[in-house]
């Protein structure tokens, strides 16, 4: 049994009887310049090309609190709106008329034209939507109307409306 038992014994071997020898493994290394040279190359590049819009903002003075400004009848025009959305305009102590939005910025600019002294005095139902007011004042804006005031809408322009409406 000498024999047999010898070789179940004995490692095998492979190949000439040589073993075989673990490669070393080399070491990888990746020069990053260039990606950091890329890099603030496009950075530098879109910072110069790209145009900064300045963000569109509306001018508002305000007068101070203790002084009174005086205005002639004829120079008032006076825009209500009431919490529908519906504008009536009057001039002095007219009686209001009602005005749909999509002519407003003809009328304003009419009215603008035909007097140049002309303050336009806008009062707003606080119950209505916001949007409503940011879309009267956009109006004025292309309109070339430089001089309006805001203020809220009274109870007794309310009830003059009221009087129109009916």
């Amino acid at each position: 049994m000498g024999a047999v038992g010898d070789l179940a014994q004995e490692p095998r071997k492979r190949g000439k009887g040589k073993k075989r020898k673990k490669s070393r493994r080399i070491g990888i290394r990746i020069d990053m310049t260039p990606l950091v040279d890329i890099a603030f190359l496009l950075l530098t590049f879109f910072m110069m090309t790209t145009t900064m819009a300045r963000p569109q903002t509306m001018e508002i003075n305000l007068p101070p609190a203790d002084v009174e400004v005086e205005i002639a009848e004829s120079n008032l025009l006076t825009l209500r709106v009431n919490e529908e959305g519906e504008i009536f305009w009057s001039i002095g102590i007219e009686a209001p008329e009602k005005l749909e939005f999509e002519n407003l910025r003809r009328f304003l600019r009419d009215r603008s034209s035909t007097n140049p002294n002309l303050v336009t005095l806008v009062k707003i139902d606080r119950s209505g939507k916001y949007e409503m007011m940011v879309n009267l004042m956009d109006e004025l804006n292309l309109a070339d109307i430089q001089r309006f005031s805001l203020t809220p809408l009274l109870e007794r322009d309310k009830e003059l409306l009221a009087k129109v409406k009916s």
